[in-house]
């Protein structure tokens, strides 16, 4: 993913409420979420190319999303894809700090890369460029191409809107998707230096981002409340039109675990 905002522990109903973006190339492959074949616990959209993902979650309530950390100065050529970061999460029976200590030992083998993991009892953030993870205080946090809450001004905005979208008792789904959808372009003075044209780095801007062959493919929101019942709804965007739009939406009761 690319942008993330969620509420952790914040919220007096669902202690998580998640959405986020994917952004990618248009031609690359992408399966929708759905719980896999060969994972059936697993919930997640798939990555047909590296066989990966950027977002899942298991029917025992554990969830892991990444966004890369994006540094076209520093960054290195990897043989592995980040996205399989999450299935190995989901599947591993151990616990999520041996889990995520393992991923630091590793650190090298990867890109840089952000993610959150963990379950709605204990989340952490974890991210190889300093090699560190820690468990996630309760608020409301976001998380882009940098590291968590770096205020970039997508990540400000969407938090802002964000926590008006969440201010009730039940969340105004639609708002969240509204605000997912945001296409405002900042101004080149308030952007990072990411090692991208400033033109190109402008593009990537918005909240929801539209070139010729790269953009936002999917957004997604995460809900789960007190009694651990899920709410996961995706909406995918054929080459970032909305006018082909399509939606899946899976509700279920976690089993908590560990």
């Amino acid at each position: 993913m690319c942008l993330i905002v969620f509420s952790y522990k914040n919220h007096p109903r669902y202690p998580l409420i998640l959405a986020g973006n994917r952004d990618e190339f248009y031609e690359r492959p992408t399966q929708k979420a759905h719980f896999w074949e060969n994972e059936p616990t697993i919930l997640a959209g798939k990555d047909l190319k590296a066989g990966g993902t950027w977002l899942g979650l298991s029917k025992r309530g554990t969830l892991a999303a990444l966004t890369n950390y994006r540094d076209f100065k520093t960054a290195r050529e990897s043989h592995q894809s980040r996205g399989i970061l999450i299935p190995r999460f989901l599947t591993n029976d151990e616990n999520p700090e041996s889990t995520l200590q393992r991923f630091l030992q590793q650190r090298e083998d990867f890109d840089g890369y952000n993610l959150l993991a963990g379950s709605v009892s204990r989340l952490y953030y974890l991210t190889n460029i300093r090699g560190i993870y820690h468990p996630i205080e309760p608020g409301i946090h976001g998380l882009s191409n940098a590291f968590l809450d770096t205020p970039w001004p997508k990540v400000e905005h969407a938090k802002a809107m964000f926590r008006e979208s969440i201010s009730s008792e039940e969340p105004d789904k639609e708002a969240i998707f509204r605000m997912l959808k945001n296409d405002k372009k900042y101004p080149a003075a308030h952007l990072p230096d990411t090692g991208l044209s400033p033109e190109m780095e402008r593009a990537v801007s918005p909240l929801f981002i539209r070139t010729s062959d790269y953009g936002t493919r999917c957004s997604t929101l995460l809900m789960v409340d007190t009694n651990h019942n899920v709410t996961f709804i995706e909406r995918t965007y054929p080459s970032g039109r909305e006018e082909n739009m399509s939606e899946v939406r899976y509700e279920f009761k976690a089993e908590p675990g560990e």
